[in-house]
C-alpha cells in the first residue's frame, strides 16, 4: 500500500524506460539534424527575471507563468520565474553576449519549459521543446525564414509521422489588409478572432467580427481573405489581384512568394501550403508566420511552428536583432505519436543485448564481452543475480533485443552465440 499519493503531477509526462528510451531516441535525432544544418546548440537558465519572461510574452502567458517562491537566501533577486518557451529567453542570451557571437547566429535550443495551463490529453505543463533560429545583426534576410522551415522538415521526417504539411502566411498580409480598410486601431483584436477562427463555425467568427463594429462589407473582406489558401505561387497570384497598394499588404506578398520559392529551391520535394488562416498567436511575430499539420489526424492541430520576429530584442537592448524560429512540441507530439499507435511500447526495448554469465566465474569473461561491444556503439547489460538460467532469461527478454550466455565453453573457445529473442536466430561471433 503506498504511504500518500506517489503519481505525478496533472500536466507531467513520467515515461517507462522503454518509453523513455525512445523519446530521447527521438530528441537526439532532432538535435542531429538541427546541428547537420549548422544550428549552434546552448541551453538557457530554466529559471530567469520575471521582467525578462514577460518583456514581450503576449496572451495569457503572464497567468500561465511559475512563479518561483522566494527564499531567504534569495529575498534581495527580483521577481523569478520559469521560462514557458525558448524565444524569449534567447533574445536575452543574445543580447548578453552579443560580442562573443558570430552573426547570423543560427542556434538550436532543446530543453524543457513550463507553463501553468489547464492539463488535458496532450497538453503539459512541463514539455520540452526544440527550436531552431537565426538571429541577425541590423537585418536578415528571409531566405533565412526558409531555411528554418527546411531544417524543421527534415526534423520531422526523423519522427514515425505519416505525411504533414506545412501551412505558411505573413503577418504582414492581415496588418496590411486591415490598414487599407482603416482598421488597424483593432488589428489586436482581429488577429485574435482569426487565431481562433480555424477552431469555431464560421458563423461564430463572422459574429466575433460583426461585434467589434467594423461594419459588414469589412467582415466579409475579411473572412474572403482568411479562406484564401492552396499552391503558395497562385496564392501569391491571389493576393496581388486583390490590388491592395497598401506597403505593408505589398511587402507581406513579396515576403511570402521568396519565403516560398526558397523553401522550393532548398528542398523541392517539401509539401508547403500557403494559408490565410495563420497568423500565429504570439504577437512577437512580425512576418513570416508557419504552423504545420498532419492531414490524418487534423484533431492533433500544429505539430510544429514559428516565424519571424523583427523586434523581440528591442525590450532589451537598442541594438536591432531580427530573428526567426520554429519548434517542435516533442513532449506533447511523442504523446500523440503513442497514441495513434506510432509508437508501440511492445517493439521498444531500452537495451540492445543482455549478457548473462552462467555462474559467478565467468563474470570476467562476461564484462570483456560486453566492454568490446560497447566499443562498437551497443547498449550492454550484464545480468549479475544469482537467479536460474531462465529466470535471468526472462529478464532478458524484458529489457533487449538479443542475449548472449557466458558459460564455460565461451570462456575456454572465446567465442559465443548471439541470440535474437524475437526470431531466435543465432551467430557465432569471437571475442
Amino acid at each position: 500500500m503506498k504511504k500518500f499519493n506517489t503519481s505525478p503531477i496533472s500536466g507531467m509526462q513520467e515515461l517507462l524506460p522503454a518509453m523513455q528510451y525512445e523519446f530521447n531516441r527521438l530528441k537526439s535525432g532532432i538535435l542531429q539534424i538541427y546541428t547537420a544544418h549548422g544550428f549552434q546548440n546552448i541551453e538557457t537558465p530554466t529559471i530567469d527575471r520575471t521582467e525578462v519572461l514577460l518583456a514581450k510574452a503576449g496572451g495569457d502567458t503572464e497567468k500561465q507563468i511559475y512563479k518561483v517562491i522566494k527564499t531567504a537566501e534569495t529575498s534581495s533577486e527580483a521577481d523569478q520565474a520559469l521560462r514557458f518557451d525558448h524565444t524569449v529567453p534567447l533574445a536575452r542570451y543574445v543580447v548578453e553576449h552579443a560580442n562573443d557571437l558570430v552573426f547570423p547566429f543560427k542556434v538550436s535550443q532543446i530543453g524543457r519549459n513550463f507553463r501553468g495551463e489547464r492539463a488535458q490529453k496532450g497538453r503539459f505543463r512541463e514539455f520540452y521543446q526544440c527550436d531552431v533560429d537565426v538571429i541577425g545583426w541590423q537585418s536578415l534576410p528571409v531566405t533565412y525564414d526558409a531555411e528554418v522551415i527546411v531544417t524543421l522538415i527534415k526534423a520531422l521526417r526523423f519522427l514515425p509521422l505519416p505525411e504533414f504539411i506545412v501551412r505558411l502566411s505573413n503577418r504582414k498580409l492581415l496588418s496590411g489588409l486591415l490598414e487599407a480598410l482603416n482598421l488597424e486601431h483593432q488589428a489586436a483584436a482581429i488577429f485574435e478572432i482569426v487565431d481562433h477562427a480555424e477552431k469555431v463555425p464560421h458563423e461564430i467568427t463572422e459574429k466575433a467580427l460583426m461585434e467589434l463594429g467594423i461594419g459588414t462589407e469589412n467582415v466579409v473582406k475579411i473572412t474572403t481573405f482568411i479562406q484564401i489558401k492552396g499552391d503558395p505561387l497562385v496564392v501569391v497570384s491571389k493576393l496581388k489581384d486583390l490590388s491592395y497598394d497598401n506597403a505593408t499588404f505589398v511587402e507581406g506578398v513579396a515576403e511570402l512568394e521568396e519565403v516560398a520559392s526558397t523553401v522550393q529551391a532548398l528542398m523541392p520535394e517539401a509539401k508547403v501550403q500557403a494559408d490565410m488562416l495563420i497568423v500565429r498567436g504570439l504577437d512577437y511575430y512580425t512576418g513570416t508566420v508557419f504552423e504545420t499539420i498532419v492531414p490524418q489526424h487534423p484533431e492533433i492541430g500544429s505539430i510544429c511552428s514559428g516565424g519571424r520576429y523583427e523586434n523581440l530584442a528591442g525590450y532589451y537592448t537598442e541594438q536591432k536583432l531580427p530573428g526567426v524560429g520554429g519548434s517542435i512540441g516533442l513532449t506533447r507530439l511523442f504523446y500523440v505519436l503513442q497514441s495513434a499507435g506510432y509508437i508501440s511500447k511492445n517493439e521498444l526495448k531500452p537495451v540492445e543485448i543482455c549478457v548473462i554469465p552462467v555462474s559467478h566465474n565467468e563474470i570476467k569473461a562476461a564484462g570483456e564481452i560486453a566492454e568490446k561491444l560497447r566499443t562498437e556503439g551497443k547498449t550492454v547489460d550484464i545480468v549479475l543475480t544469482e537467479r536460474k538460467l531462465g529466470d535471468k532469461f526472462k529478464y532478458a527478454a524484458r529489457v533487449a533485443r538479443y542475449v548472449i550466455v557466458v558459460g564455460e565453453n565461451e570462456v575456454e573457445t572465446h567465442s559465443y552465440k548471439l541470440r535474437d529473442l524475437e526470431t531466435g536466430e543465432e551467430t557465432n561471433e569471437a571475442w
